[in-house]
C-alpha cells in the first residue's frame, strides 16, 4: 500500500509538472496567470535590492540616514536601491514605478534591463520614462508577439487605430494626427497586406474617406469596395484620380483661407491654418489614401508612359507636402522604395513620416524603410524570419522604434466588416465617378467565389 502510495504521488508531480510545461509552450497567457506571476512577484521581492546592487544601480544612503542608522543600531551602512511603488499585475506581465535616486537617470536602468531580465526570470524588461526622477519598469512574462491578442483596453479614438500589439505588450496605434503620412514595405507573404486590412477596418467604422489606389488589378483592395469612396485599378485610372485629389486639396486650402479672411475683433481661436480649427459643420471629412505596390506607379513600358508617371508622381509629392492642413493623408505600401523607381522617389519618401518594415528580401530593403531615421533598427528588421509573418520594425523620425504583429484579420471578416460600414463613408461628390461597384451580397451568399464547372466536349 506505502508503495503504491508512492507511486501515485510521483506520478502526480510528474503529471503536475509535464501540464505545467506544456500550459507554458502552448498557453502562455494562462501559465502566466496561475503559476509565472506568483512565482515572479516572490522572486522580485526576495532579490530586489541584491539585484540591483549587482546592477549598480544603488547608492549611498543621505548623510542623515547614515547618522541615524549609526545612532539607533550597530548594522552596517549598505547602499540603497531605488525606491519602489507598488507592484501591478497585468495578463502579460508586471508593471513597477521606480523613483530614481539623486544622481541617476533612465539610461542608468535601461541600460541594465537584460541583466534584469535574467535575474528575475521574465521575458524581457522595458524602461519608460514616466516623469523626472520616476521609472516605470514593465516586466513581460512571455513572447507576446508569438500568438497576438489585443488589448482590450487601447487609447484609440478618431483617427488613431490600434492596429498592432508590440514586443512590450502595448498597443501600436497608428495615430495620423500626429503622422500623417506612411511607408511600408515588406517582402511577398511577409504580412504587408493584413496590416494593410487591420489598418483600413479600424478606419472603416470611423467618418472617413477611404481612397485605394491597387495597381495590381484590385486583388488587395476590391474586397473593400461597399466602404470606399474611390478606387483605381490600374496606372491610367491612378492618372485620372491623383489630379482629382489635389484638386479636392486646393478647394479645402480656399475653405482655410476663407475662414481667414476674419473680421477685427475675432478671437484668437477662430482662426486656423488647417481644417482641423474650421467649425464642425463647416469641416470636410479626412481622406485617407492606401496605394497598395506604389513601384507600379513609377515603372514605365515605354517612352509615351514617361510624361503620364512623372504627372503622377508630382500630384503625390504635392499631396504628401500639403496634404496634412488639408486632411489628408498617405498610407504607401510596397516590397522596394528606392531610387531606382526614377525621379521623385526619394523625394516623395522624405515626406513619408512613420515607417513600417515587415520582412525584406535584403539589406537594401530595410535601410531605404529605415536607414535615414533609425539606423539601428536596420539589423532588427533583417532578423525577421520567414515564419513569422505579421512581424515588423515600426520608426519614426524621432529615432525611436519597436518591434510589432499584427493580429490574424481573414480576408472574409475583413469585407465583411466593410459592407457592414458602408453607410458611414462620408459623400464627396468630386471622387463619385470613382466609386467602385460593390456586388450586393444576399442572405445566402457565404462571400466565396463559385466552383469552376468543367470542360466539356
Amino acid at each position: 500500500m506505502t508503495d503504491l502510495t508512492t507511486v501515485a504521488e510521483l506520478g502526480g508531480a510528474l503529471g503536475a509538472m509535464s501540464g505545467a510545461a506544456y500550459a507554458r509552450h502552448a498557453h502562455p497567457a494562462a501559465y502566466w496567470s496561475t503559476i509565472g506571476l506568483p512565482v515572479s512577484v516572490v522572486r522580485f521581492l526576495a532579490s530586489y535590492s541584491s539585484t540591483m546592487d549587482a546592477c549598480g544601480l544603488t547608492v549611498e544612503p543621505p548623510r542623515w540616514r547614515a547618522l541615524a542608522l549609526r545612532a539607533t543600531t550597530r548594522r552596517e551602512i549598505r547602499p540603497v536601491p531605488p525606491r519602489r511603488g507598488l507592484i501591478r499585475p497585468t495578463s502579460t506581465g508586471l508593471r513597477i514605478r521606480l523613483r530614481l535616486a539623486p544622481g541617476q537617470e533612465p539610461a542608468d536602468v535601461a541600460a541594465s534591463a537584460e541583466r534584469l531580465r535574467h535575474a528575475w526570470g521574465v521575458h524581457a524588461v522595458y524602461v519608460r520614462d514616466v516623469k523626472p526622477g520616476v521609472v516605470e519598469l514593465r516586466l513581460v512574462g512571455f513572447n507576446v508577439l508569438r500568438k497576438v491578442r489585443m488589448p482590450r483596453r487601447t487609447r484609440g479614438g478618431f483617427l488613431r487605430v490600434p492596429v498592432a500589439l508590440r514586443e512590450d505588450a502595448t498597443a501600436f496605434l497608428r495615430d495620423y494626427r500626429a503622422v500623417p503620412h506612411e511607408l511600408v514595405l515588406g517582402a511577398t507573404l511577409s504580412g504587408k497586406s493584413m496590416y494593410l486590412r487591420n489598418l483600413l477596418t479600424g478606419l472603416a467604422a470611423q467618418p472617413v474617406v477611404l481612397v485605394g489606389i491597387d495597381c495590381k488589378r484590385g486583388v488587395e483592395l476590391a474586397p473593400f469596395a461597399p466602404r470606399l469612396s474611390a478606387l483605381a485599378t490600374d496606372p491610367t485610372q491612378a492618372a485620372e484620380l491623383l489630379p482629382v485629389l489635389v484638386q479636392e486639396m486646393e478647394d479645402r486650402y480656399d475653405l482655410i483661407k476663407a475662414r481667414q479672411g476674419v473680421v477685427p475683433g475675432t478671437p484668437d481661436e477662430l482662426i486656423t491654418s488647417d481644417v482641423w480649427g474650421l467649425p464642425e459643420g463647416e469641416r470636410p471629412a479626412p481622406i485617407v489614401m492606401f496605394i497598395d505596390e506604389v513601384a507600379e506607379l513609377f515603372l514605365v513600358a515605354s517612352r509615351k508612359d514617361e510624361e503620364r508617371r512623372d504627372e503622377m508622381v508630382t500630384h503625390l509629392i504635392r499631396l504628401a507636402q500639403l496634404g496634412r492642413a488639408a486632411g489628408i493623408y498617405l498610407e504607401v505600401c510596397g516590397q522596394r522604395f528606392g531610387a531606382e523607381l526614377g525621379k521623385g522617389a526619394t523625394m516623395l519618401r522624405a515626406q513619408l513620416t512613420g515607417r513600417v518594415c515587415h520582412r525584406v528580401n535584403d539589406e537594401a530593403s530595410a535601410k531605404m524603410a529605415l536607414g535615414d531615421i533609425a539606423p539601428e533598427s536596420v539589423y532588427a528588421a533583417c532578423a525577421i524570419a520567414a515564419e513569422t509573418p505579421g512581424l515588423a520594425v515600426a520608426g519614426d523620425t524621432s529615432g525611436g522604434w519597436s518591434r510589432m504583429r499584427t493580429p490574424h484579420l481573414s480576408l472574409a471578416d475583413a469585407a465583411a466588416i466593410c459592407r457592414e460600414t458602408a453607410d458611414l463613408a462620408p459623400h464627396v461628390s468630386s471622387l463619385a465617378p470613382f466609386r467602385p461597384y460593390a456586388r450586393p451580397v444576399s442572405s445566402g451568399d457565404s462571400g466565396t467565389l463559385p466552383a469552376p464547372l468543367p470542360v466539356t466536349e
